[in-house]
């Protein structure tokens, strides 16, 4: 069985996990979270 992960979802998945448990790191999640996903469209990592 192969299990392949796409990068976009499970930063996404972190970033939403992070938010609920920690609402005060809301805005350092957001940013952190749109500079990966820059990243990952400007290199095109899966």
């Amino acid at each position: 069985m192969n299990l392949h992960l796409h990068l976009t979802p499970v930063v996404s998945l972190i970033a939403g996990v992070l938010i609920l448990c920690v609402p005060r790191l809301l805005s350092t999640v957001i940013a952190l979270y749109l500079i990966i996903i820059g990243l990952i469209g400007i290199f095109g990592l899966k």
